[in-house]
């Protein structure tokens, strides 16, 4: 008979939660853990998308685990590559016989009377439910919905005689070879979709409302061909992962500090990649500050090359109508399309949608407060992983699943049953979770839990901070509130 009790349980078996097992093996050897992974594979986001080109737009050596070297050659890696690695770390730390794959979490709820959550899973093939119960609940399942993206309603949709697909939503069938394409969105996904679509298709157009800032970065990293070359793998890794750390916190420290200048440095490095082939003031020039939207990272700068050879083009103008033949542009111009891709953003979704509940309560994450980026404020024995927005994801996420391996020893060393973050200080300050202005942040943030203006309930976006924070600072800080099993009490 499977079993249904475990001290811990981790929801998702995506890049986070195989970190999380992990660490959780390494840290608390002697707790039981399961992983409920919805889908019938593991590698999350690296597994759900299926668009050509897909890649990271973090250099491997620091979206990589801190305890698993990358080892391929590309620090800018593509899909395959990242899912490789991820199932690559399960099996061969035994994570996999943990992962009970088909398990979509739906519901869970605390009991303080019980010390423990009751968590209520959908079987996906079979459409049945069961529960399972756990001490502690580690919610590893992103940010946003895996149902579908987002994608705004265009007049005359259903007018457009050609195919219109969402980047999440994309299938082998989808048929790109010699054919004009438009790809509506100037983010991550649209400027990895256009150099790969222009490599088969008669042309690509990316139609954009207001430009990103892009960048190009080399796919390999010379410097860790060296070191690999000179001294031990694991050596060769640490050293790459924190000289990039270091840059890139550096170069967002400058941006914050100086917009004006770093807005200068990087519109200045597109010009020395297209040369006169594009109007830069119009199309790559955006109005906001970097780093108020996250930064495209183009490899070897190859959305550029494209441009460059006439093999895709920018269109900078706001959308009037789909049309039976392409889209016709608010300026009254037509752009042909035989095939339209809307990489309009996904649909932000915090704890991958599931209904909390504390006592009979239901809990609202709206309500709630950010305890240092990684848990709920009066919601017990119960953590998730988000990364930064600013830097790799798991930087965050190894960071925080070391914390929750701290927590667990400390409450057992202790004998303790609970432990909560507890706002008990009125002059806290409320803010938005994430100070990002992009669309796909602002039409959800508001869903979310809220960050406090002070330490522990401030998130930071700095891995050294967070490091001080989570690896050094005392579990017992005043603000965690621990009970013991006989004076467990009610926390709604």
């Amino acid at each position: 008979m499977d079993k249904t009790h475990f001290d811990v349980l981790i929801v998702g078996a995506g890049l986070s939660g195989i970190g999380a097992a992990h660490h959780l093996q390494k840290n608390c050897p002697s707790k039981s853990y399961a992983i409920l992974e919805g889908r019938e594979r593991m590698g999350g986001t690296w597994d759900l998308f299926r668009y050509p080109g897909l890649r990271s737009d973090s250099d491997m050596y620091t979206l990589g685990y801190s305890f698993r070297p990358w080892t391929d050659a590309k620090a800018i890696a593509d899909g395959e590559a990242i899912l490789r690695y991820i199932r690559d770390t399960a099996q061969a730390g035994g994570i996999v016989p943990h992962i009970r794959f088909g398990n979509r979490v739906q519901r869970v709820r605390w009991s303080s009377e019980k010390a423990q959550w009751t968590v209520e899973v959908l079987e996906v093939t079979s459409g049945r439910t069961h529960s399972l119960t756990c001490n502690f609940l580690f919610v590893c399942a992103g940010y946003y919905s895996y149902e579908s993206g987002y994608t705004p309603e265009f007049p005359g949709r259903d007018r457009f005689v050609g195919r219109v697909v969402h980047p999440q939503n994309w299938t082998p069938d989808v048929d790109y070879e010699g054919k004009r394409v438009v790809v509506i969105g100037s983010g991550a996904t649209a400027v990895t979709l256009v150099p790969e679509l222009a490599k088969r298709a008669a042309h690509v157009t990316m139609l954009q409302r207001s430009p990103s800032y892009v960048v190009a970065a080399p796919e390999r990293d010379r410097m860790s061909d060296w070191l690999r070359a000179r001294v031990p793998e694991a050596s060769a890794y640490a050293i790459t992962r924190w000289r990039n750390v270091l840059l890139s916190m550096g170069f967002y420290t400058f941006s914050r500090r100086y917009p004006a200048r770093a807005k200068k440095l990087l519109v200045g490095l597109v010009r020395e990649h297209v040369g006169h082939s594009v109007d830069v003031d119009t199309h790559f020039t955006p109005t906001y500050n970097p780093w108020d939207q996250r930064i495209c990272v183009v490899p070897d700068g190859d959305l550029f090359k494209a441009i460059v050879e006439d093999r895709a083009s920018v269109v900078t103008a706001h959308i009037e109508a789909f049309t039976e033949n392409g889209i016709r542009l608010t300026s009254g111009r037509d752009l042909p399309a035989d095939l339209i891709v809307t990489a309009t953003g996904l649909q932000l979704q915090f704890l991958g949608g599931l209904e909390l509940e504390v006592d009979g309560k239901r809990i609202e994450p709206s309500s709630t407060m950010t305890y240092k980026g990684m848990m709920l404020s009066d919601v017990p024995n119960m953590a998730f992983a988000l990364g930064y927005t600013n830097a790799s994801w798991t930087l965050k996420c190894d960071l925080t699943c070391e914390y929750v391996c701290r927590l667990l020893n400390h409450m057992d060393t202790h004998g303790y049953a609970v432990g909560v973050p507890r706002k008990n200080d009125p002059a806290v300050k409320e803010a938005p979770l994430l100070e990002f202005t992009s669309g796909y942040v602002r039409r959800s943030i508001a869903e979310f839990p809220r960050q406090g203006n002070v330490a522990p309930w401030k998130l930071y976006q700095n891995y050294a901070l967070d490091m001080l924070m989570l690896r050094r600072s005392p579990i017992d800080d005043g603000t965690m509130t621990f009970l013991q099993v006989h004076t467990a009490t009610t926390f709604s």
